[in-house]
């Protein structure tokens, strides 16, 4: 990876990859709405213990109150409401296939910023081709027919596009680890409501989905996104969501270690695809063609 940003998002697609096991185990003892809530609060409220330690490894960005509280309640709103577009669609979609769909937000970020008047380069288009190519043999087994839970997955895939470029258009003048805490508390309070007056969870209920609910609120949330905040201010939001869809890659290689699942030929071609793709949207660019243009809030992107 050439900087510290590449390296943070690498290491948030490792989180999130290995974070499968403890979402679908959460789902047999709680529903959508109560486990996003809770891993969404328990994820702020570790950035706000841990906010004077990570502010020692990552100095803190003096900024306006307004403009962060407007970053993080609009970061907030995106992730929540994507995450839960997400679970509700992986209940009538196959694993597989749903992981295809969420990681096309890989598409939809350089598409969205080509809409906004980004110039995206040649080799970030190729980049994405190929990884939604290894994606797609990585992931999908059966029929491509799109049903009622896909057209969902495919909301999520890109509410988490505007995700990706909303925390870059913040992450340029407000201070990362700020942002991503006010982010969870939004997205929490957004699944409140629902966890109360649908789902109705009982304690019981809860502590029987404990570990995975903590692993995924400390870890997923807590740390995942926020390096995934702090990795944006050194990258290039198209190569981001390049990055971050190898968390495909990751939980595929985490059942195999971890799960002893079998590893078939096409799923092997699928992660040396994706791989190749994020390699290949690294690579330094030669100093006589154009270079990548700055994430900062002057780029007009937003």
């Amino acid at each position: 990876m050439k900087n510290k940003g590449s390296f943070l998002l690498l290491l948030t697609a490792f989180i999130w990859g290995m974070a499968f096991v403890a979402q679908s185990a959460a789902m047999d003892n709680v529903g959508p709405w109560t486990f996003n809530c809770v891993r969404s609060i328990i994820g702020g409220l570790t950035l706000l213990v841990l906010m004077p330690f990570l502010h020692k490894l990552v100095p803190p960005v003096h900024s306006s109150g307004k403009e962060l509280l407007k970053g993080g309640i609009a970061c907030g709103l995106l992730l929540g409401t994507s995450s839960m577009l997400q679970q509700v669609g992986i209940m009538s979609t196959a694993v597989g296939k749903a992981g295809f769909l969420t990681a096309l937000y890989v598409v939809f970020v350089p598409l969205f910023l080509a809409f906004g008047g980004r110039h995206i380069q040649k080799r970030i288009w190729f980049s994405v081709a190929l990884a939604v190519g290894g994606l797609y043999f990585l992931c999908m087994n059966g029929s491509f027919r799109l049903a009622k839970g896909d057209i969902l997955l495919l909301l999520c895939a890109c509410g988490f596009a505007l995700h990706i470029i909303t925390a870059d258009h913040f992450t340029s003048h407000t201070d990362g680890i700020w942002l991503s805490c006010l982010q969870f508390f939004t997205a929490g309070l957004l699944c409140a409501g629902p966890m109360l007056f649908i789902e109705k969870p009982s304690l019981h209920d809860l502590l029987n989905a404990a570990v995975p609910i903590l692993y995924a609120g400390i870890l997923s949330s807590g740390a995942g996104y926020t390096m995934q905040i702090i990795g944006q201010k050194d990258t290039e939001p198209a190569i981001a969501s390049l990055l971050m869809s190898l968390e495909s890659v990751f939980a595929c290689i985490g059942g195999f270690l971890l799960l002893h699942q079998v590893l078939t030929i096409r799923e092997i071609f699928g992660c040396m695809l994706t791989f190749s793709a994020v390699i290949l949207a690294q690579l330094p660019l030669d100093k006589k063609k154009e270079t990548l243009p700055k994430t900062s809030a002057s780029r007009n992107d937003s």
